[in-house]
């Protein structure tokens, strides 16, 4: 097959007769050749087969078999199959990028970046870039909002005060000092939103139940007083922890249940997150929390299917640059 030059839209063959990989090994080895990963991400990128232009948005382009690039006839530039995703500019072959999706996406307590390089034969600086660029694919954004039995609470991330030194300790007294705030709810037997705020006064967590329950909910909360006025809103029910934690259906018993999960990788796996970086392993969390019920390949498929604008620099991670916005 010499140099072929396309126009059409479905220009390529789709592989139908490839089973698509539901186990880590089968990922592994259905990877390994870099044409499936190369359809794979494309399809997922691409899923009606209309290339389009990530920078122009027109439908008319050339595709250029040996480079594996297309050439847009409308902006008049060339894009591959990288531009505008998490992969962009990244010389890492997808037979390392997808099997370490599959690791992030499916590892219940997630997955380190040194246990990362380690498998995968690279760096754990890579690994480290690899895996933030994997959890913005991971971020589901909004969702429909919470309905049913919804329940609210909030936790602290942090080191403990007992494991610190005593020079940290001074002037930082116990519990929540020096902590990061993580606001969380949760439709019982559904999803989860959680998200880190900057304080936990009554209009910061408020505002959030607003923004993420429907007023036809009912609401369950501790006795925190920043909840306060919602039943003006809500059918508002409150349990009183320093008297008990469950009253019949009244308790916070899922949300707390969450945050044990998160605690555990983020202690276990992680160790030590930087309060810069911790809304983006709270989100890692909670997606594959609201994908527990899926199957791993379909977790992993649905991951897959969100790499577009999402690209961050190394340079955005370390906060040297602001992210860009898209």
């Amino acid at each position: 097959m010499g140099i072929i030059y396309l126009t059409q839209h479905f220009w390529y063959n789709h592989t139908v007769n490839d089973r698509q990989p539901e186990t880590l090994l089968e990922v592994i080895r259905f990877f390994s050749d870099e044409q499936k990963g190369f359809d794979a991400v494309r399809d997922r990128r691409w899923p009606t087969g209309i290339i389009t232009c990530p920078r122009c948005g027109s439908e008319s382009t050339r595709f250029m078999v040996p480079r594996m690039t297309w050439n847009c006839n409308g902006c008049r530039k060339q894009f591959s199959v990288k531009t505008g995703t998490i992969f962009e500019e990244s010389p890492i072959k997808f037979s390392k990028w997808l099997p370490a999706m599959w690791l992030i996406v499916n590892a219940k307590n997630g997955i380190s970046s040194c246990e990362l390089a380690r498998s995968l034969d690279v760096t754990q600086k890579t690994a480290w870039f690899m895996l933030h660029r994997i959890r913005l694919a991971m971020d589901n954004g909004s969702i429909d909002k919470l309905n049913g039995e919804v329940e609210a609470d909030e936790t602290f991330i942090g080191g403990k005060a007992r494991n610190q030194h005593a020079w940290q300790r001074v002037g930082k007294g116990r519990g929540s000092q020096g902590k990061a705030a993580v606001h969380g709810m949760i439709e019982r037997g559904g999803k989860v939103v959680a998200t880190t705020v900057p304080d936990l006064t009554g209009w910061t967590l408020k505002s959030n139940v607003f923004k993420h329950v429907h007023s036809n909910a009912t609401l369950y909360t501790d006795e925190f007083k920043a909840y306060a006025g919602l039943g003006r809103k809500f059918d508002h029910h409150i349990v009183d922890h320093t008297v008990e934690y469950v009253n019949e259906r009244i308790h916070t018993n899922s949300i707390e249940n969450f945050w044990s999960l998160m605690k555990r990788g983020l202690r276990g796996t992680y160790i030590s997150v930087e309060p810069f970086h911790l809304f983006r392993y709270v989100n890692e969390q909670v997606f594959r929390f609201n994908e527990r019920k899926a199957a791993d390949g379909e977790r992993f498929r649905l991951a897959l299917s969100q790499i577009v604008n999402r690209r961050i620099k190394y340079s955005e991670l370390i906060g040297k640059e602001s992210a860009a916005t898209t």
